[in-house]
């Protein structure tokens, strides 16, 4: 039934692509339910996965990404029934933000269940748990009938994949499997919220915006993270960066022109011709775009060859936040 669900959802009508699907999703939850790694998409990047009730499998997640013990992962489940398996305790704070923004690109940070091993937490007493908003991703959790532990798909601290592409060039033959469902439609990694307390915690940034959360919670704080013991994904100082060398332009104005140097920016710039490429993450202005557009558009400059890829920030509300943050922490130097 599960994959007749993706199947319907994803509008596969013809007879053979129905057969394709259904014998790869198959494929899929056979490798993870036998304690090997799926790559697979959901709405926001593409992940990583293994049996979250697994330890081995974990731990070969970690070590595929070259990714430290000491960063937890997201438990991905298909419903709140199989979320209520890894997370032992749900404020009403919790119930009504899984009603409001699942499936979707919200992870709630929740007391540990005693059946997910510590790997998965980092050792923490809390586990961070989300239903992705992609077809194909319910399918292949419900099909495997397990909670699945997913980071993003790429190696510890590189630029997130939102192509099926992306994950080949990083992980391919380290990994036992790839589901190809096209770009993901969000395009940065989901919005992180501790509700460990009474009042919710910001952990990350993401794909669902912090105005749409406090419309349902109210004030949500944010902590500053502590890069030697994250409590979440996505906490390091040092992440989602290119080889390249990227400046974040911080300044008023625009940033000085150079032939061997890329930018990236929301909207076109006055002359594009002084720089060795351009890429325009929404001409509109859109965050919503600019999000989707944001990691491939990092990955396009990064295989150019440039010296330097200098990135404008974009307006720091709704979706801009995420951005923001990632452009920041992709930072290896930054205009001052």
């Amino acid at each position: 039934m599960a994959t007749e669900a993706f199947l319907a959802s994803a509008g596969l009508t013809d007879e053979v692509v129905r057969r394709d699907a259904k014998t790869n999703l198959r494929k899929a939850a056979d490798v993870l339910q036998s304690g090997g790694l799926v790559a697979f998409p959901t709405e926001t990047v593409y992940g990583l996965g293994a049996n979250a009730l697994d330890a081995t499998a974990v731990a070969r997640v970690f070590e595929v990404k070259r990714r430290p013990r000491f960063d937890p992962l997201i438990v991905h489940v298909h419903s709140m029934v199989q979320a209520r398996l890894v997370a032992c305790y749900w404020r009403d704070t919790a119930v009504e933000l899984a009603r409001r923004f699942w499936p979707g690109p919200l992870t709630l940070v929740l007391p540990k269940s005693d059946v997910v091993p510590d790997i998965v937490a980092s050792g923490l007493s809390t586990v961070a748990v989300r239903v992705p908003d992609h077809p194909l991703a319910l399918a292949l959790i419900a099909e495997a009938g397990l909670p699945v532990a997913a980071p993003s798909a790429n190696t510890f601290g590189s630029i997130s994949p939102t192509r099926a592409e992306h994950v080949r060039k990083q992980l391919d033959g380290e990994i036992d499997l790839l589901l190809d469902g096209g770009p993901c439609r969000v395009g940065v990694e989901s919005t992180i919220l501790s509700l460990e307390d009474d009042v919710p915690l910001l952990l990350r940034a993401g794909g669902t915006p912090l105005e749409e959360i406090e419309s349902v919670v109210g004030p949500v704080r944010r902590q500053r993270s502590d890069p030697g013991r994250p409590t979440a994904p996505g906490q390091c100082p040092q992440h989602y960066a290119p080889k390249t060398q990227l400046v974040l332009w911080q300044d008023d104005g625009s940033p000085p022109a150079s032939p061997r140097a890329g930018l990236l920016t929301l909207c076109p710039p006055a002359d594009p011709n002084q720089f060795a490429a351009v890429e325009v993450l929404a001409e509109s202005g859109n965050l919503r775009e600019a999000a989707t557009n944001l990691f491939a558009a990092l990955h396009r400059l990064d295989a150019m060859g440039l010296d330097l890829i200098v990135a404008v920030p974009v307006p720091d509300e709704g979706l801009g936040l995420a951005i923001n943050d990632r452009l920041r922490r992709a930072a290896t130097t930054k205009k001052q």
